[in-house]
């Protein structure tokens, strides 16, 4: 029996969330308490993890919501948790980075409806605090923050048997989609995909890029372009994807939050990613081609 050829197909299927890391229940039972005290999104949090499938979380001064949430490990020490705020129209996710050796947080909200002329554009908001534990000072005044320490990287990822692309991170606020030297980039028998995206002006799409530690980075681009240009045409409708990429082992866990367009019909997309990094040669042209988004 040939297990590639019985299983590889299926595993295929599962496109983007093939490799994505076992779901982490470690935080089930507990609460935490996050200071977001720089950025956006200021505040405090309570998060009371209800069991493996379901968490509370409220800000100071308004309801507890109760939603479903995910939650994975890109190092033994460091989280990757996300999940829609239930309820809310326009829809709304929270995604927190909880990084436990530094005792620190990030937060990044994503909301659809701020712009008026696109409604399912996602916009990102970003805020960075610290744990609060009880009985105990936070006396550390670093933070996460933005950085331009990945400006200047191209890496292949891998997110199945029969997927990959190369990331192009040539800006401290934009990504493009780069391809290895010497392949032929030629729309001709292109999947419906790359034969769309070939139709931009470039693939830049904006981006930040957020160091959580030393060889760890979120980085979280949005399809607002494809969105502007292509709409429902290329199905997948201005997603906001984040990353929590772990250079040291070169691994990545993430998640994928939008909308998706099938049939005249706009669904919710929520859903965990996995990749893998491996070293890229590409063009430079792809480091220094101008934005056509820009002046």
């Amino acid at each position: 029996m040939n297990l590639m050829e019985k299983f590889g197909p299926l595993a295929a299927k599962e496109s983007i969330r093939q490799f994505s890391q076992p779901r982490c229940y470690e935080f089930a039972g507990k609460e935490f308490n996050f200071v977001v005290d720089t950025g956006e999104e200021t505040g405090h949090y309570q998060l009371r993890f209800i069991d493996k499938q379901q968490l509370e979380w409220s800000k100071e001064g308004s309801e507890p919501n109760t939603t479903a949430y995910e939650c994975r490990k890109s190092d033994d020490d460091t989280y990757l948790l996300t999940y829609n705020y239930e309820g809310k129209e326009p829809r709304e996710n929270h995604t927190w980075v909880i990084d436990m050796e530094n005792e620190l947080v990030t937060f990044l909200r994503c909301a659809l409806g701020e712009n008026p002329m696109w409604p399912l554009l996602v916009d990102s908001h970003f805020g960075f605090g610290f744990i609060q534990f009880e009985g105990k000072e936070h006396t550390d005044i670093r933070r996460h923050g933005f950085t331009n320490d990945v400006t200047g990287t191209a890496v292949r990822w891998t997110y199945g048997n029969s997927l990959a692309t190369v990331h192009v991170y040539h800006d401290p606020h934009w990504y493009r989609i780069g391809y290895p030297v010497g392949e032929n980039r030629s729309a001709d028998g292109a999947s419906g995909i790359r034969a769309l995206m070939m139709e931009m002006p470039s693939s830049d799409e904006p981006c930040y890029y957020v160091k959580i530690k030393e060889g760890m980075y979120l980085v979280s681009c949005t399809e607002q372009n494809l969105e502007k240009l292509l709409g429902a045409r290329f199905g997948f409708r201005s997603d906001t994807l984040c990353f929590l990429d772990n250079w040291k082992q070169l691994i990545s866990v993430g998640r994928a939050f939008g909308t998706w367009t099938k049939e005249g019909e706009d669904k919710p997309l929520l859903m965990m990613i996995g990749k893998y990094g491996s070293q890229v040669e590409v063009e430079e042209r792809f480091f220094t081609d101008p934005i056509p988004y820009l002046i």
